[in-house]
């Protein structure tokens, strides 16, 4: 097994960390492996919504336009 230190946390980071290991009546270091594999191996998948906001903001709206909405409308029945 690797060791990893990390230095220089703001002390909020390591008190909420303390706490979180105390709620869940684990180590600190236990806590901090969990929290490394529970995001770095188990990631939450993306909501619809987060998804949508992912797409870029590319192009006009006339370049989105369906070919079905540029036919005259009087020939949709012909």
């Amino acid at each position: 097994m690797a060791n990893l230190v990390v230095r220089n946390l703001d002390p909020t980071v390591v008190a909420a960390l303390k706490q979180r290991a105390s709620r869940h009546g684990r180590s600190t270091e236990a806590e901090h492996r969990a929290l490394l594999e529970e995001v770095l191996l188990h990631p939450r998948p993306k909501s619809f919504a987060e998804v949508l906001l992912g797409i870029p903001d590319v192009g006009r709206d006339e370049d989105f336009v369906r070919q079905e909405d540029k036919m005259d409308a009087a020939r949709v029945f012909d």
